[in-house]
């Protein structure tokens, strides 16, 4: 019962699209042609922008539908518009921007594809499953005022002149529309895809899309790689005032007092001497600390595999690590792995109420992978979703993950339902030396 209702569906949206489509199709190909043809008068400047919106606004529209109805996904060609001037000089900027894309010609292209060949497409279907109640009516009698008022009536190749080829006509119908039924949603998805071939990019404005997106991409990773590092460098600053500077201090002001008491109260110049060691001692452990925290030193000495390792083992759940990489990647790139994983063990740790992480890293096709996997709750949300996830704000954590790799023009994926268990992967294009 549910096949057939998604084929009536599926005919019943093919009956739409061929009514709907084709009369829009031609209005809007007459109207956006007359605009264009008009701009040699100055008309067209003004009316070629509106036009080619609604043409637009009709391919996307078309997108949508193949998507939610067959699962055909068409990407949108278009090239972003220049930032629109007042006056008279951006109209014409922006009616020449339109009129360059090469998206705008194969949209109107497309236009003419669909009202012909795309309403065919879309036509079929349901007109073979409405022959099915046609050919029963006309066997209820209805033949028979038809064929005394023209002299007969053909059923596709059946002529119907009696009620025996009436009856003929109604086995045909059911064929007809049983076949209708069963091609129903075959022709849909036949007409998305016809659709597809226009309405998506061409190979020559997808590479400039894919080059336009991967500008933008390494713009703002170099605009969050320079914030990011002014950022850190604050926080270094704070953590040597606010630390081992004072320590430091208190050190010399200490050292003074026992200069002066060393020979008139040796015992209390003494046990200030005690109290400085500590202090020496505290102040070099904040700057081990400090140092840990922007290039550790196990990572410069012994590579990634090994400072992931001695990572895992600091943490306060059990981490299973498995590293096969066959040399040492970049610096940068090393860098920027070990305090993404870092990140996320920590995150694992403080909120996901895991007990146990899975750590894998591998060098695979020019590739760094990392895959972080814990049997945790879930509920991390990836960055783009705005949430922060396991009871995390948005933009903590993950965002500052993507950021971070993202410098590298690595990227992150985020599969963390509600219940766990969470994977995130990483992958950072490099080499192994």
């Amino acid at each position: 019962m549910k096949k057939i209702s998604n084929a009536l569906l599926a005919a019943a949206r093919g009956l739409w699209l061929a009514i709907f489509g084709m009369a829009t199709s031609i209005l809007l190909f007459v109207l956006t042609v007359l605009s264009i043809a008009f701009t040699l008068l100055g008309i067209g400047l003004f009316t070629t922008p509106v036009a080619v919106g609604a043409l637009r606004a009709h391919a996307s529209l078309r997108r949508r539908q193949a998507k939610a109805w067959t699962g055909v996904e068409i990407p949108e060609p278009y090239r972003p518009l220049p930032a629109r001037r007042p006056g008279l000089a951006g109209q014409v900027e922006q009616c020449a921007a339109l009129l360059k894309d090469p998206a705008t010609w194969r949209d109107l292209l497309w236009l003419l594809v669909d009202a012909t060949a795309g309403t065919v497409l879309a036509l079929l279907a349901p007109a073979l499953v409405l022959y099915l109640p046609w050919g029963i009516v006309l066997a209820l009698g209805v033949w028979e005022p038809i064929d005394r008022a023209g002299g007969g009536l053909w059923f596709t190749f059946v002529h119907i002149t009696d009620q025996s080829t009436a009856n003929l006509a109604a086995a045909l119908g059911v064929v007809w529309g049983v076949v209708g039924a069963f091609v129903a949603r075959p022709l849909l998805r036949t007409d998305f895809l016809l659709a597809k071939q226009l309405l998506a990019p061409g190979p020559a404005t997808a590479r400039e899309l894919e080059l336009a997106r991967r500008v933008d991409r390494l713009t703002e990773s170099r605009h969050d790689a320079v914030d990011g590092s002014a950022a850190e460098l604050r926080r270094i600053e704070r953590d040597l005032h606010d630390g081992a500077q004072a320590r430091l201090v208190a050190m010399g002001m200490s050292l003074g007092t026992i200069e002066a008491l060393i020979e008139k109260d040796p015992a209390r110049a003494k046990k200030l001497v005690a109290a400085a060691r500590a202090d020496s001692a505290e102040a070099l452990t904040e700057l081990r600390d400090l140092v840990r925290g922007i290039h550790p030193p196990v990572l410069a000495e012994r590579g990634l595999g090994d400072a992931l390792r001695a990572l895992a083992l600091r943490m306060p759940l059990p981490v299973e690590v498995d590293v096969e990489l066959a040399g040492r990647a970049e610096e940068p790139v090393e860098t920027a792995a070990y305090f993404a994983v870092s990140e996320l063990l920590t995150n694992a740790a403080k909120h996901s109420g895991a007990r146990q992480v899975w750590l894998d890293v591998h060098h695979a096709d020019g590739m760094l992978r990392i895959a972080v996997t814990d049997d945790g709750r879930g509920g991390a949300a990836a960055p783009a979703d705005g949430r922060g996830g396991a009871g995390r704000p948005a933009g903590s954590g993950l965002a500052g993950i993507e950021r971070r790799i993202g410098t590298l023009d690595g990227v992150l994926a985020v599969s963390s339902p509600v219940g766990g268990p969470t994977l995130i992967t990483m992958e950072i294009p490099c080499t192994v030396r």
